[in-house]
C-alpha cells in the first residue's frame, strides 16, 4: 500500500472518530508538511505550530469532513492557506504597531539601535497577539473589521448584522481589554 493510499485510509478512519488514525496521519505527513511550509516562510516555529494547529482543526471538524482522495494535496492546500492568513495577519499587526508608535525610520540608525527596535517591535507584536487572544470571537471579528480592514462603525454593524450601538459597545469593551493587557 502506498503512502497516499494509507493516508486515505487514515483520513476515513479519522472522519469516523478514530484518534489513532489522526496521529498516524500526522506522523505520516508531518515531515512533508513542514518542508512544504518552509517554502512559504522561513519561520520554522510558525510552520511547525501551523502544522499542529491544522491537525487540531481537522480533529475538531472530523465529523464534518468530506472524503478526500488526495489527502496530502488537501493538507498542503490547507497549510498554505493557514500560513498565508497568519503572515497577512502579522503584517497588518506590524503595520498597526508602527502606526501606533508613530515612528518613521527615515533617518539612518546605528546597527545596535535597529536591533533594539526590532526586538521591541517583536515584543509589542507578541503582547498585542496575546492581548487579542483574550478577546471573545465576536470582539476579535469587530476589531479586525474596524482596525485592520478600516471599516466605520456603520459598515461594521452592517457587515455583522447588528446595531451600530452594539458594534460600538463591543469594540469599546475590546479596546478596554486590549489597553489593560498592553500596559
Amino acid at each position: 500500500m502506498t503512502d497516499e493510499e494509507q493516508n486515505i485510509v487514515y483520513w476515513q478512519q479519522m472522519r469516523e472518530g478514530n484518534k489513532q488514525a489522526l496521529f498516524d496521519l500526522y506522523n505520516n505527513t508531518y515531515f512533508h508538511l513542514v518542508r512544504f511550509g518552509l517554502k512559504i516562510t522561513a519561520d520554522d516555529e510558525l510552520v511547525k505550530d501551523s502544522v499542529t494547529q491544522l491537525f487540531f482543526q481537522l480533529w475538531d471538524q472530523h465529523a464534518r469532513l468530506n472524503p478526500v482522495m488526495q489527502v496530502r494535496s488537501y493538507l498542503f492546500t490547507s497549510l498554505r492557506r493557514m500560513l498565508l492568513n497568519k503572515l497577512e495577519y502579522y503584517s497588518k499587526t506590524d503595520e498597526a504597531i508602527s502606526r501606533l508608535s508613530g515612528e518613521d525610520f527615515v533617518e539612518e540608525l546605528p546597527y545596535e539601535e535597529i536591533i533594539i527596535r526590532v526586538q521591541q517591535n517583536e515584543e509589542q507584536r507578541k503582547k498585542l497577539y496575546l492581548a487579542i487572544e483574550q478577546l471573545t470571537p465576536k470582539q476579535k471579528e469587530l476589531i479586525r473589521l474596524m482596525f485592520f480592514e478600516g471599516l466605520t462603525y456603520e459598515q461594521v454593524a452592517a457587515t455583522t448584522t447588528q446595531s451600530i450601538k452594539t458594534a460600538y459597545n463591543t469594540i469599546y469593551e475590546a479596546i478596554k481589554i486590549l489597553r489593560k493587557a498592553l500596559k
